[in-house]
């Protein structure tokens, strides 16, 4: 069977969340397949940087860019050039007129609830829900990366519940404990920071609730009296300027640090190095951040919304992520309890081991068998 992939959004350095899933899970299948062959349609620049692994793995060059008029216009004739019996988009921005059998990965439904400043619009509204809807019902099978997900399609789109299934994303091996204290002393010094420190990583969006965080910290600095500094990490987006705003307004804002986009290298050693994570989000599809921080030992206290409880279960502090004082007071608890720290990170380092880019790819997999055509002669061999 021969498998195409969008991959155009493929990297972190392109897109945090979405690029990650499709390089880690590509990762795992072409190591576990032997079997079926993978074309990978990517954008530049990590078409030229992507080495296919084998034989059975080819790349193409897509030119069109996620959300763009091309991507529906332009691309179906870009994919039409390929034969191949199925294609798997990794988010809900599929070309809605190319009739090839599909799978499509949903991460959440975000942009429903906080549409963003790209959908100011009511054309691209429309166009947005009319996408994502299309490419729901063409697709054969639906990957929800949570049972919260999955739940949130049920309700706003009456999607068969039959046609999801849930399929947790991993955790990278090099999210882990380190043993070596000056690695992480040298890492800290390089970003500037002097104190222990409550960290954040993610993009600066209005639903990731920034902000409550920052006032979060205010009430630890004045409630509680606690001298740490706050580290939010993540490429800053200049359509969202509350955050800065925010930070700029608080008295304690020459102890919070903004490194910006935090490189693969540095990433762990910032949450070993952490007292703890904080996830603040208003909504997560399944929020990884928290489990890489779990995988390197670091206390996590998370919202109380959408996936989290799902997700994270018994081995996080939780809280309303609309109440600041709560989050300070939960932030509070593992700064100040030393046996309930403990007792956290045990948990967490239990949870995180349940994720695993490994089992993420073999069932995937498992996903993509049921359409070949070798088994089921009623699908099509390949598009043309």
């Amino acid at each position: 069977m021969i498998i195409a992939i969008d991959s155009r959004m493929y990297g972190n350095e392109q897109c945090t969340g979405i690029g990650t899933y499709i390089q880690k899970l590509t990762d795992n299948i072409f190591q576990i397949d032997k079997k079926n062959e993978y074309i990978m349609f990517m954008r530049e620049p990590e078409f030229s940087r992507f080495n296919p692994p084998n034989e059975r793995v080819k790349k193409i060059l897509a030119t069109q860019r996620w959300y763009s008029y091309g991507e529906q216009l332009i691309l179906p004739f870009q994919l039409m050039k390929e034969k191949f019996d199925l294609i798997h988009y990794p988010h809900f921005n599929s070309p809605i007129l190319f009739p090839a059998k599909s799978v499509c990965t949903i991460h959440d439904i975000t942009p429903l609830h906080f549409p963003g400043h790209k959908m100011k619009s009511i054309i691209r509204r429309l166009g947005y829900k009319a996408v994502f809807n299309a490419t729901l019902r063409k697709a054969s099978k639906i990957i929800a990366v949570s049972e919260s997900t999955k739940q949130g399609i049920i309700e706003h789109f009456s999607i068969d519940p039959k046609k999801i299934n849930v399929t947790y994303e991993g955790v990278d091996e090099r999210f882990r404990i380190i043993d070596k204290n000056d690695i992480i002393y040298k890492t800290k010094e390089k970003f500037g920071i002097a104190k222990p420190y409550i960290f954040y990583v993610g993009v600066w969006r209005s639903h990731k609730n920034i902000e409550t965080l920052v006032r979060a910290f205010d009430i630890l600095r004045k409630k509680y009296k606690i001298q740490h500094q706050l580290v939010i990490g993540g490429r800053e987006d200049l359509h969202f300027t509350e955050v800065r705003k925010t930070i700029k307004a608080s008295p304690n804002k020459t102890d919070i640090i903004t490194p910006g986009f935090i490189s693969d290298n540095d990433l762990p050693k910032l949450y070993n190095g952490a007292e703890v994570f904080v996830l603040p989000s208003f909504i997560e599809g399944f929020g990884i951040i928290a489990i890489e921080a779990q995988s390197c030992g670091c206390p996590v206290v998370s919202t109380n919304t959408a996936s989290m409880p799902e997700v994270l279960a018994d081995s996080a502090l939780f809280f309303n992520p609309r109440k600041a004082e709560e989050m300070a007071e939960q932030i509070y608890k593992i700064l100040n309890d030393q046996n309930l720290k403990k007792e956290i990170i045990r948990k967490g380092l239990a949870n995180a081991s349940r994720f695993s880019w490994e089992k993420c790819a073999e069932q995937t997999i498992a996903i993509y068998e049921e359409f070949d055509p070798g088994k089921n002669k009623c699908i099509s061999s390949s598009v043309s």
